[in-house]
């Protein structure tokens, strides 16, 4: 029998090991060799085709062999408005991982997207903005950062999760929805409304399009913006965190003009979240989450700003 861990290397003597196991597409793997405060790491993403078998046999055999995992593709919990809601399907996903602690991203977007959005506001006046957030219940700090700011925010999660004409224009709608919906969300498979696999790599058209047209900045997950997204992107900004070269090729085909990343190159590329919070949980050489205070003193340690890339 073939194990899932075939041609997998552990890292040298003396670094410190991430592994990231997602639910999407291995196209995006990615193994990388990066040192940040004198530690030398290697951050791994291992995508597994929205294999969950495949990626629940991974949090197994590499528990206790790694310092942290990340979980990509999928959340283990989302925090909107202070409350936390727990997906009990992907719980169960990661309950080989006994020893190491799992991570995804969860903790860190409520801080370092939050800290993103006022460093930005110098350079794109979030006043002047109109802002589509295709996903917004996923990335509350970021949704409430950039209501704070002064944008013009159209939050698209009925419009693209339920495939509803409705635009929530406020704050107020999006808390409404996120205490009637997560609730029922949570208990259901996660790859009904988030694209994994196969379905990272197309798009499809529908309700939400008028919305990207009437944009000037589309925020928030990369496979959520590029799976709703109209051919035609010409002039707008893109504001995201994991990012290969491929999705950058994507964006220039459309005619994107700017795209920035809430999260720093590491190496050749930039990593989601979910690398970045098991990142900073095995720099502290803890075993579990950290607090919001712990997370803003490790960035701004290592100096993550957001990354700002002309097309």
């Amino acid at each position: 029998m073939t194990s899932v861990l075939d041609g997998w290397q552990p890292a040298p003597a003396g670094y410190k090991h991430v592994v990231s196991v997602s639910l999407g597409s291995s196209k995006r793997n990615a193994r990388e060799e990066v040192t940040v405060l004198g530690q030398p790491f290697i951050l791994e993403r291992i995508g597994t085709d929205a294999d969950a078998k495949r990626a629940a046999a991974m949090f197994t055999e590499l528990d206790g062999r790694v310092d942290a995992f990340g979980l990509g593709g999928a959340d283990l919990y989302v925090i909107a408005d202070g409350k936390r809601y727990m997906f009990g399907n992907i719980r169960k996903l990661v309950a080989g991982a006994r020893i190491t602690p799992v991570l995804d991203g969860s903790g860190l977007k409520n801080t370092l997207e939050r800290d993103a959005i006022a460093q930005l506001d110098p350079v794109l006046n979030w006043r002047s903005q109109k802002v589509l957030m295709v996903s917004a219940v996923d990335r509350f700090g970021m949704a409430e950062a950039l209501s704070q700011a002064g944008a013009d925010v159209v939050y698209g999660d009925v419009v693209f999760g339920l495939n509803i004409d409705r635009p929530l224009r406020s704050l107020t709608s999006l808390r409404r929805v996120a205490k009637l919906v997560l609730p029922v969300i949570t208990k259901l498979p996660q790859d009904w409304f988030y694209p994994t696999g196969a379905k990272q790599e197309t798009s499809v058209q529908g309700n939400g399009t008028k919305y990207y047209t009437w944009a000037d900045v589309i925020a928030g997950d990369t496979h959520y913006a590029k799976r709703y997204a109209p051919t035609d992107l010409t002039g707008k900004t893109i504001l995201t965190q994991t990012i290969t070269e491929a999705d950058r090729g994507w964006m220039k085909d459309r005619g994107v003009a700017r795209l920035i990343t809430t999260t720093p190159r590491m190496g050749s590329r930039n990593f989601a979240t979910n690398v970045l919070e098991a990142f900073f949980v095995a720099l502290s050489g803890k075993k579990a989450a950290l607090t919001e205070a712990e997370y803003l003193d490790y960035i701004r340690q290592v100096g993550f700003r957001p990354e700002i890339n002309e097309l």
